[in-house]
């Protein structure tokens, strides 16, 4: 046997094995959850009863500057689920026709779009090196709770990567960085372009959301302490891999 090129091999597994235990500048962030802006376009406010119309997912990355960035949107418009309660309120208010032709050619079955969705945001959690994902939303326990009820609705928990009940809220974020709620009002505060004519569609909403939390999360840095914490919660976690 060549010792050299054992010895080689052993520093080359030691290498890749320090590289596997590294933890992403994102995962570090944020506890090894991938921040993922969520939005739900519904006809009702019961998600047990009120059909989901559209959802949008939008993961939230980090560039090689430090600084938290919109990734690739993932969305469907969704058939109502059979039994659907459909509130002509609600869809006044969105704007949606459930049956629309244009819209029939294009919507997806909601098990089929659910899961869908959630394999192609496993890839992006899985290449980030995050555990888990955490919702942000503008009233984040809405899109929530519409996007439990779906999950159980289609039998899909095993593909659910989100935490059931933490989320990230922009509207505490909102409230604390601009003294405001609204998210149009909150957009303008911020210098984000908001219209109020294509707002009320989950991707459209999703993504101004998304810029708002960045915008947000860059403009206030950690606090120095919480940067001490992140480093030891580091050093844990490579002492127990």
């Amino acid at each position: 046997m060549n010792t050299k090129t054992t010895t080689e091999q052993k520093t080359l597994q030691k290498e890749q094995s320090a590289n596997n235990n590294q933890i992403s500048p994102l995962a570090q962030r944020f506890r090894k959850f991938l921040p993922v802006v969520v939005d739900v376009e519904t006809a009702g406010f019961n998600p047990q009863t009120d059909a989901l119309l559209e959802i949008a997912f939008l993961p939230i990355l980090m560039n090689d500057e430090g600084q938290v960035v919109l990734g690739d949107p993932i969305n469907a418009h969704v058939q109502p689920f059979e039994g659907a309660n459909l509130e002509a309120s609600a869809l006044e208010f969105t704007g949606i026709d459930p049956n629309n032709p244009l819209r029939k050619a294009i919507a997806e079955d909601e098990k089929v779009a659910i899961r869908r969705m959630l394999k192609e945001l496993k890839a992006v959690r899985k290449q980030q090196g995050c555990n888990k994902c955490i919702l942000i939303g503008h009233n984040a326990h809405f899109d929530l709770g519409f996007l439990n009820a779906v999950i159980e609705r289609t039998n899909s928990k095993g593909h659910n990567p989100f935490h059931s009940f933490s989320v990230l809220d922009t509207v505490t974020l909102s409230a604390l960085a601009y003294g405001q709620t609204v998210l149009a009002k909150t957009c303008g505060l911020a210098g984000i372009e908001f219209s109020n004519k294509e707002a009320h569609s989950a991707l459209y909403d999703t993504i101004k959301t998304g810029e708002l939390f960045c915008k947000i999360v860059n403009s206030y840095p950690l606090l120095l302490n919480a940067i001490d914490d992140i480093e030891d919660d580091n050093k844990d976690d490579q002492q127990n891999n």
